[in-house]
C-alpha cells in the first residue's frame, strides 16, 4: 500500500534533481546533466504508480519462473491498484539475519544476487534499479526472493549492443582501443578528448575489475566504497569529458549498489567464471554448485 506522504516525498525527490544536476555540472566539466536529470525524474514518477510496478513485477515473475533458486512473487491482480500491490506471501530471513549466517551461506546469497542482477540484464534486457537489501528475503542455500519492481528501466536492442560491447572490450579482450571506441559512440566520452587511450581504458577498467581475472576473490566493503571514490574523483581528467547518458544512468546502481551488497556479505567466489555463464558472447559452462542447478533453466529459457 502507498503510505500518506509518500507522493509529497517523491515530488520533493523530483525538486532536488535539479540541483542535483546543477552541482554535478560544477564537479564535471564535460558532464550534461540534462539526460540525467530526465531519466532520474521519469523512474521517480513511475513508481508512484503501482500499476506500472505490478506490470514490471509480473514480467520479472514470468522470466524467472522455473528457476530452481530465484523467485520473484506472483502478482494478485485482482487485489491491486494504483496505490496498492498485492502479491504472494513470502517468509524467510531478512538481511540483517544473513549477516549473522555463516560465509558459506553469504557466498551463496552473493552468487545469486548477483546472477540475478545479470540474468535480468543480460537475458531479460531489464535491470531493477534499487538494489536494496530491505528488497530481499533469503531462504538459505541460495534460494532468495526478490520484492520492489518500482524502479526498472528496459533497454533497447542498440542499448544493450552498447553494454555488451563496453565489457567484452574492457574486461574479455583488455582492448583500450576499442574500448574508447564504444564509449565515445555511445556519448560517455566527448569524442576526441585530449586523453589517452590508455588512461581512457585504466579509468573505466576499475569498474570491471572483479571480473576481469580467472581467480578466486573477496568482495570487501573497501572495494566497493573505492569503486564510489572513483565514480566520483574530480581529479581524473576523463571527468571532465565524461557524461552519462540515459540509459546509464540507473544501470550505474549496478556498480555502486550491488558491489556494496557484496562487499557487505564478503562474498567470496571466482566471479570472472560467474561473468562467464552470463555474458552473451561468451555464454560459458557452469562454475558452481548454483550454476549448474540454473543451467537446465537456462537452456530451456533461451530455446
Amino acid at each position: 500500500m502507498q503510505y500518506p506522504g509518500v507522493g509529497e516525498a517523491i515530488a520533493a525527490d523530483l525538486a532536488n534533481t535539479d540541483l542535483l544536476g546543477t552541482l554535478l555540472r560544477q564537479g564535471f566539466g564535460g558532464l550534461d546533466p540534462g539526460e540525467l536529470v530526465a531519466e532520474i525524474k521519469q523512474r521517480l514518477t513511475e513508481e508512484l504508480d503501482y500499476r506500472q510496478e505490478a506490470t514490471n513485477q509480473s514480467r520479472f515473475a514470468e522470466f524467472f519462473a522455473g528457476h530452481p533458486f530465484i523467485a520473484v512473487p506472483a502478482v494478485v491482480a485482482s487485489h491491486s491498484t494504483a496505490r496498492v500491490l498485492t502479491a504472494d506471501l513470502v517468509t524467510g530471513a531478512s538481511w540483517r539475519e544473513l549477516l549473522t549466517w555463516n560465509q558459506h551461506e553469504r557466498n551463496l546469497a552473493g552468487e545469486a544476487i548477483f546472477r540475478f542482477v545479470f540474468r535480468s540484464l543480460y537475458g531479460f534486457h531489464a535491470f531493477n534499479g534499487d538494489p536494496h537489501p530491505g528488497n530481499y528475503v533469503f531462504h538459505g542455500g541460495g534460494q532468495v526472493t526478490f520484492l520492489d519492481f518500482g524502479l526498472v528501466r528496459y533497454f533497447s536492442p542498440p542499448e544493450m549492443a552498447t553494454f555488451v560491447a563496453m565489457v567484452k572490450a574492457a574486461a574479455y579482450d583488455g582492448d583500450a582501443a576499442a574500448f574508447r571506441r564504444v564509449v565515445e559512440d555511445a556519448g560517455l566520452l566527448r569524442a576526441g578528448a585530449p586523453v589517452a587511450t590508455e588512461e581512457v581504458g585504466r579509468y573505466f577498467s576499475h569498474f570491471y575489475e572483479a571480473v576481469r581475472t580467472d581467480r578466486p576473490m573477496t568482495w570487501t566493503k573497501e572495494y566497493a566504497s573505492s569503486i564510489v571514490r572513483h565514480t566520483f574523483d574530480r581529479s581524473s581528467p576523463i571527468a571532465q569529458y565524461a557524461t552519462v547518458p540515459r540509459p546509464f544512468v540507473f544501470i550505474q546502481r549496478i556498480n555502486l549498489g550491488l558491489y556494496a551488497l557484496l562487499g557487505d556479505l564478503g562474498a567470496r567466489g571466482n566471479y570472472r567464471r560467474l561473468a562467464e555463464e552470463v555474458w552473451p558472447f561468451v555464454d560459458g559452462p557452469p562454475s558452481t554448485p548454483l550454476g549448474e542447478a540454473e543451467a537446465p533453466w537456462w537452456d530451456a529459457r533461451k530455446s
